[in-house]
C-alpha cells in the first residue's frame, strides 16, 4: 500500500512511549536498510514484501510512534500486525478506525476512537481484511 499507517501506544486517552527496544527486537531480521539509529528501517519479509519505517525518536520524550509507509500485502501484514501487538500499540490508518490488537486498549483510545476501533488478531489475513473494509 502506499499510504501511510500510525503505530501509537494510548494511555487514559494520550500517547505514550514506545519500547524502542522491543522495536529493535521485532525488526532486527527484516530490516535490509536503515535501523532504529537512523530513524529510519526499510524491512523485507520472507516473501520479499517490502515496508518503510520511520521511528525517529522524540528526544528525551523517547519514541512516540513509528509511521509506515509503501508496505506490501502478504507477509509483511502479518510482521507490521505482530509489532503493532508487541508493542502494545494501536495502528491508525491515515484514513478509517484504529486497529487494536488487545481489547483491552479500546479504553485507552481517545474518546472519539473508542466505539469504532477494530480489534483483531495479530496476523497478516486479519491485518489485510481491516484494510480491505474500510
Amino acid at each position: 500500500m502506499s499510504y501511510s499507517i500510525f503505530m501509537l501506544r494510548f494511555v487514559d486517552g494520550e500517547v505514550v512511549t514506545l519500547d524502542a527496544e522491543r522495536l529493535r527486537q521485532m525488526t532486527e531480521l527484516y530490516v535490509v536498510d536503515g535501523g532504529p539509529e537512523e530513524g529510519f528501517s526499510q524491512l523485507r519479509a520472507e516473501d520479499g514484501g517490502r515496508a518503510d519505517l520511520y521511528h525517529a525518536s522524540g528526544g528525551e520524550d523517547g519514541l512516540s510512534c513509528v509511521t509506515v509507509t509503501h508496505f506490501a500485502r502478504g507477509a509483511m501484514s502479518g510482521v507490521l500486525a505482530r509489532l503493532a501487538a508487541a508493542l502494545g500499540a494501536s495502528i491508525l490508518p491515515q484514513d478509517g478506525c484504529a486497529l487494536i490488537f488487545d481489547e483491552d486498549n479500546r479504553r485507552h483510545l481517545p474518546a472519539d476512537l473508542q466505539q469504532k476501533a477494530i480489534f483483531l488478531v495479530p496476523t497478516a489475513d486479519a491485518f489485510e481484511a481491516a484494510f480491505d473494509a474500510l
